[in-house]
């Protein structure tokens, strides 16, 4: 009877204790480490793990949605989570204000976020729980939170989880330059941004590069091409305070300043002298090349440079050289291929069209809603196809005959280029060529939501308009491409110019101050400079968006001036030199190798514009490579066409030049606005083996031995510098003479063949192999 009462004591026991204990651990295990040590007092501090307090100390004072919080909801939450409804789970939506701190559940009685209460905010239990029914994310997604990630979320919660708006889609503010602590380091405002950043992380700028490196780089960087020994002297020699800036608008007056620009521009604008697909023909798009290196070297503003690309034929009394730049957007793959429908290639057009623009003037993912709303960005399908309606009025073919030129189209002849077109460099061996162009021929064709982005499931019909996230389109702006490109520049439009002077910076540092110049979403890379940018972004629509004068401000900052030494501190701190403590080390593009060796050779023919060349080629590659009617001749051309700048190579989409694949250039399928940046076996076997390298090297040698009162120690120095762009040290000199008599004690006539003639002497053949060895060092394939 004893024991009897004595469980039934025990059981009212355990009835009240239990659920007080669980109410306990609850608690415990839902808090922030923050409020949890609050609540467990100092004395208990030891309590915590040592994991934890590591954790906690490394968090931020301030925990920043934009820098901290957003990064991790958009990569894990977004999913499911985000703007997509189709795959929106449990009515939660995490990319906005209002759905992230709305009521949920089956009784809209609880809240993901609750600012500042982590109790009754469920993200805070969700995240942290052990239970992998519970657990977010969902085990099955393959995501998770590491445990700073966890603390980072919850200690924003607890500090109010203060909200704000998409960086990119805010419009940028320019701020007063800040105060730094070495003002006289600073060249112009690029510096005190970059120096403050620097100070903040416990870091300084690097010592300037010597004038031969920096002479160099700046070449590379605004020409594309080295510059010449006579170059290089007259700046060593110069001691004025501003030589450097007399190079500079040397450099950017020069004719090789638009082929430079022009390079860069032809990937965004998916050049190519073929259609593209399984037949691959050959079209007329290089009077469009010709325009653009002209509009870059007359410094044609940014604005209207754009807005003639995409509109030049809406402007009021157009010109015919406005109509021309339009070319832009007919740029895409246009099928010859029997057996398609029509109407399905010809939405793919128009999609491309759209795609590009996006891509390329506002740095947004745009066809990523084209079969549904974006999963990552507040765009919906309906804005996709509301954005493509601008693009949509031309009365275009899907699918073209063999040897027809798709309309619309205009025809240039001598005529033209005499009177209106004097930039389009037209054989005089060609009486005419027609050239692609934009124009609204199909003006009551409509729109519709395509479903799943399939040609044949139309939805509702669209309306022309823009993602209202970046800005609505006005009703007071025309109803065409003219007012879309309008609406690029418009006061109020936040990414223009900000992916403008992004990229610009891209091609002058090597990587944009927003790494991910192609993406300015959610799912994009964060500024790493985010004042710097905005006040670039400002100060480019305050000039005029005069891209020299913009240009020149970038390479005049000590920031650019700087050395690419790395010291191991600096290595540990910034690997991948995000903060700009010193210059990087950027590899020549595929056209500049190419080009450098033609140009230090003597090979190179500098004359701009006009049809396409065929250089040096691997011999039957066309033929093994293609089917059908398309071209399966590569017939290389003979004189001045083998020796023209890498800008101006035939360009076949389905098999671009080889070479310059393997130095990472772009098939120029779609629009790319950056490169890859890889280091293969490949291209060092390009390098040694390439008909163009070797022939630069042997036109090379055989110059250098035609001065007989040179010693061997000169012609090494005058062939190192033409190369590398500075004097070779005793030490190099030295080696490099053991290699050369190597060589000639090595000579054997019979193997020996360098450019499919007659074996060469033993001097030419070993200052050959000389001068190739010199190709091929680290430093000739680098800018700086």
């Amino acid at each position: 009877m004893k024991t009897e009462n004595n469980n039934k004591g025990w059981k009212l026991i355990a009835y009240f204790l239990v659920p007080f204990i669980v109410v306990l651990l609850f608690k415990y295990f839902i808090q922030s480490p923050n409020s949890v040590y609050q609540d467990i007092g100092e004395n208990n501090a030891s309590e915590i793990s040592n994991k934890n307090k590591a954790i906690i100390s490394k968090l931020p004072d301030t925990v920043d949605f934009i820098f901290h919080v957003k990064p991790i909801l958009s990569d894990r939450c977004y999913l499911c989570h985000g703007p997509d409804e189709g795959t929106r789970e449990a009515g939660l939506r995490l990319d906005t204000k209002e759905g992230a701190f709305a009521a949920i559940g089956e009784h809209l009685d609880k809240y993901a976020i609750v600012p500042g209460d982590v109790e009754s905010s469920l993200l805070v239990s969700r995240i942290h729980s052990e239970n992998p029914e519970q657990i977010m994310p969902p085990v099955a997604s393959n995501l998770s939170l590491s445990d700073y990630e966890k603390q980072l979320l919850t200690k924003w919660i607890e500090q109010g989880a203060v909200w704000k708006d998409h960086w990119a889609f805010v419009p940028p503010q320019k701020k007063d330059k800040p105060k730094i602590s070495n003002p006289e380091w600073a060249t112009n405002e690029i510096d005190f941004f970059i120096a403050k950043r620097l100070e903040q992380e416990g870091l300084s700028p690097s010592e300037p590069a010597s004038k031969e490196k920096l002479i160099r780089k700046l070449y590379f960087d605004l020409t594309g091409l080295p510059p010449t020994i006579d170059d290089i002297d007259a700046f060593l020699n110069d001691t004025d305070s501003n030589a450097y800036e007399k190079v500079v608008d040397k450099v950017l007056a020069s004719p090789a300043y638009g082929e430079r620009m022009a390079a860069s521009w032809l990937d965004v604008a998916r050049y190519a002298d073929t259609h593209g697909y399984q037949d691959d023909l050959e079209r007329v798009m290089w009077p469009w090349r010709d325009w653009v290196i002209s509009a870059f070297n007359k410094n044609l503003p940014y604005n209207d440079f754009i807005v003639w690309q995409l509109a030049g034929d809406l402007l009021p009394d157009a010109s015919l050289e406005q109509i021309l730049a339009t070319g832009f957007n007919r740029n895409h793959k246009i099928t010859q291929e029997g057996g398609v429908i029509d109407e399905e290639y010809r939405v793919e057009y128009v999609k491309d069209r759209t795609n590009t623009t996006a891509k390329a003037l506002l740095g947004l993912t745009l066809e990523c809603a084209q079969c549904h709303d974006h999963k990552y960005d507040p765009i919906s399908q309906k804005e996709y196809y509301g954005f493509y309606s601008f693009f949509n009025k031309l009365d275009e073919k899907g699918r073209i005959e063999y040897n027809e030129i798709p309309k619309p189209n205009i025809k240039i002849t001598p005529k033209e280029v005499e009177e209106v077109l004097s930039f389009v460099k037209l054989p005089d061996s060609v009486k005419a060529v027609n050239l692609m162009v934009m124009k609204d021929d199909a003006p009551e064709r409509k729109t519709y939501l395509l479903k799943r982005g399939q040609y044949d499931a139309p939805g509702e019909e669209v309306e022309l308009q823009t993602p209202e996230v970046v800005l609505n389109f006005s009703d007071t702006l025309p109803q065409n491409r003219l007012g879309l490109a309008k609406w690029l520049f418009s006061d109020e439009n936040a990414l223009t110019a900000r992916v403008a002077v992004n990229r610009m910076w891209q091609q002058i540092f090597g990587v944009g101050i927003v790494s991910t110049s192609d993406d300015f979403g959610n799912q994009g890379a964060l500024p790493s400079h985010p004042e710097l940018l905005d006040w670039l972004a400002v100060t480019f629509k305050e000039e005029d968006w005069d891209m020299k004068r913009m240009f020149k401000r970038m390479v005049m900052s000590s920031t650019y001036k700087q050395t690419s030494k790395v010291t191991p501190q600096l290595l540990e701190a910034d690997p991948d030199n995000v903060l700009l403590a010193r210059s990087s080390r950027n590899k020549l593009t595929a056209e500049m190798i190419r080009d450098n060796a033609l140009a230090v050779s003597g090979l190179l023919v500098n004359k701009i514009g006009g049809p396409s060349v065929k250089p040096y080629q691997p011999p039957g590659l066309w033929a093994e490579t293609t089917s059908g009617q398309g071209l399966t001749k590569y017939i290389p051309d003979t004189g001045e066409g083998r020796y023209r700048r890498s800008l101006y190579t035939f360009w076949k989409r389905t098999l671009p030049p080889p070479s310059m694949l393997t130095f990472d250039a772009p098939t120029r399928d779609f629009c790319e606005v950056k490169r890859q940046k890889t280091s293969t076996p490949l291209q060092a076997l390009v390098m040694l083996n390439d008909p163009q390298i070797m022939e630069a090297s042997e036109f090379l040698a055989k110059k250098s031995l035609k001065s007989n009162s040179q010693s061997d120690e000169e012609r090494i120095q005058n062939i190192f510098r033409k190369i590398t762009s500075r004097y070779p040290d005793d030490k190099e000199i030295e080696e490099l003479l053991k290699y050369l008599v190597y060589t000639k004690n090595n000579y054997e006539p019979a193997n020996s063949d360098l450019s499919q003639n007659e074996a060469p002497s033993v001097d030419v053949y070993a200052y050959t192999v000389l001068t190739s060895l010199i190709f091929n060092l680290d430093e000739a394939v680098i800018k700086g």
